[in-house]
């Protein structure tokens, strides 16, 4: 599941949420410290993990 980062409009605070596309979907986000729904999804890198055969 990919890992996706935001920060709080409100406290500030940033923090990861782990979610399925279809939650991630959803767009209802919440703060875990101060359960605010005004939150801003951060830019961030990403690295894919692949199987390969040799």
């Amino acid at each position: 599941m990919p890992v996706y980062e935001f920060i709080c409009e409100k406290c500030k605070k940033p923090f990861t949420l782990t979610l399925k596309f279809s939650e991630y979907e959803k767009k209802k986000f919440k703060c875990p410290k101060c359960k605010s729904t005004k939150v801003r999804q951060q830019v961030t890198s990403f690295q894919a993990i692949t199987s390969k055969k040799s």
